[in-house]
């Protein structure tokens, strides 16, 4: 992002201080895109090059170390050629292409990458063209572009310290767009719109019901009500002009809102000796899809101020393949969805909690539910001839508490009753369901029904298969 900052210093505040523009030869940047961005190449829509403001460095050794722009690993750069802006440093990104895959724009292998032991730099995005903010306070924030006595200070400072980041990084956001010949101000052409991003803060009551998630729709129902609250108390007809083109509706703050829940990255980063937890809009990286099994991950390269986008250690990726991260771990579907919008069948910590004590022996777990043999239906076949089974109705079936002592047989006694507990406990949660499974498969696709159906017909004949088996 273009901004007035200096690259010398430690920390950053709310204010900034006097500054002197100078002017940098343009740098080409790297990007990937989104579901249903149109690039067009036109002449009057050729982005022209911005210039860099940035103070002086009072004294040389504060200055930034330079960077080999050589490629180490041998990955060649990726070169996209439809997204180019001048500024002092410029994303990277080696040996990976952006392109649209069954789950929308991702990023993808351009050629094989044999594993390494170490893992190894696909994208380099620097600091400068990040938006951050301070989880505690005070308030450090990048880029420090609010000048002084600026109003959406004193907007972001009434904030809750504890519960409300995403709106001091939502009217950080909205400033960013604002500011002359920011980077953000052209990023932002390639977000998501409100019609094209997935957050259910943007959801309709209609939507809300859909979900057939009460706790879920309630809760996003008290988020929405938060923004509006938070944008009428602080965009009413009084404020100056400065603040009220930020967001002149409510929709654009709801907009705002949902970007920076759904793309926001929550890290801990060290600029100089200061160590601090940051919520951080990063571009480019924001670009990468989401896996419970990623071959990516993030790093922050303090000594430059680079977030460093790696592949795992070991992880041979082929030509073609997304590169994914992990977006969230050991979180159930319900918090996916509250915060990216979105739900995975594979999910390994989508999970039935049984509140009781009951637990079934092992050796009955295993033969009653025929783990090792599961019928056809669950089984997916690979184009090599390989089959693999949907993780889902793996987690699904793993649920049922389940107790092994070695070579000690089972005990029938034992075993009756806790099928009598889990008969009652699995009533108690098909309960709360609104809907049955044939409901299910009338919503829901044939894909998705394979394991609503292995959840249904699991917790409905569980009594009478262990009884057989024991």
């Amino acid at each position: 992002m273009v901004i007035s900052v200096s690259l010398h210093h430690l920390t950053h505040s709310f204010f900034s201080s006097s500054q002197q523009n100078l002017k940098h030869k343009s740098v080409h940047q790297g990007w990937s895109e989104r579901p249903g961005y149109r690039f067009s190449n036109n002449s009057k829509n050729k982005l022209r090059p911005i210039k860099a403001s940035v103070e002086t460095p009072p004294f040389p050794l504060f200055q930034p170390p330079q960077v080999d722009e050589s490629d180490s690993d041998g990955l060649e750069p990726a070169d996209p050629d439809f997204y180019k802006i001048g500024y002092v440093r410029s994303m990277r990104a080696y040996g990976v292409e952006f392109k649209e895959g069954r789950d929308g724009f991702g990023v993808y292998a351009s050629k094989d990458v044999e594993p390494r032991r170490r893992a190894r730099v696909v994208m380099e995005i620097p600091l400068e063209l990040m938006i951050t903010i301070r989880q505690k306070l005070p308030w450090m924030f990048f880029p420090d572009i609010v000048p002084i006595g600026h109003p959406i200070f004193d907007i972001i400072n009434s904030t809750d310290p504890e519960t409300d980041w995403d709106l001091r990084l939502a009217c950080l956001l909205l400033y960013a767009f604002d500011r002359e010949d920011n980077f953000w101000q052209l990023y932002g052409d390639f977000l998501p719109s409100a019609e094209e991003c997935t957050s259910l803060l943007l959801a309709t009551e209609e939507d809300l019901l859909e979900l057939q998630d009460p706790n879920l729709a309630s809760t996003m129902r008290k988020q929405q009500q938060r923004a509006l609250e938070f944008w009428g108390k602080n965009w009413h007809d009084g404020v100056p002009l400065k603040i009220k083109r930020l967001a002149r509706d409510p929709e654009r703050f709801m907009w705002a809102m949902s970007i920076v829940q759904s793309r926001c990255i929550n890290m801990q980063i060290r600029i100089g000796a200061l160590v601090q937890d940051s919520n951080m809009l990063i571009p480019y990286a924001d670009m990468l899809n989401h896996s419970f099994q990623p071959n990516c991950f993030f790093h922050w390269r303090f000594k430059d101020r680079m977030l460093e986008v790696m592949i795992n250690a070991g992880q041979r990726v082929k030509k073609g393949e997304e590169m994914t991260v992990n977006y969230m771990n050991g979180q159930m579907n319900n918090m996916l969805l509250q915060r990216y919008g979105f739900s995975s069948p594979v999910n390994p910590w989508d999970v039935i909690q049984f509140s009781g004590n009951a637990r079934i022996h092992l050796d009955s777990f295993l033969s009653a539910f025929n783990i090792s043999g599961l019928p056809e239906e669950y089984y997916h076949n690979t184009s090599d001839g390989d089959s693999f089974v949907d993780g889902a109705v793996i987690a699904a079936a793993r649920t049922l508490p389940t107790w092994s002592d070695g070579d000690v047989p089972l005990i029938p006694s034992l075993e009756k009753k806790a099928v009598k507990e889990l008969q009652e406990e699995c009533q108690r949660i098909l309960a709360e369901f609104p809907t049955n499974s044939k409901q299910d498969q009338k919503v829901l696709g044939k894909s998705a029904m394979l394991v609503l159906y292995f959840i249904h017909n699991m917790m409905l004949d569980l009594d009478i298969i262990l009884l057989d088996t024991v």
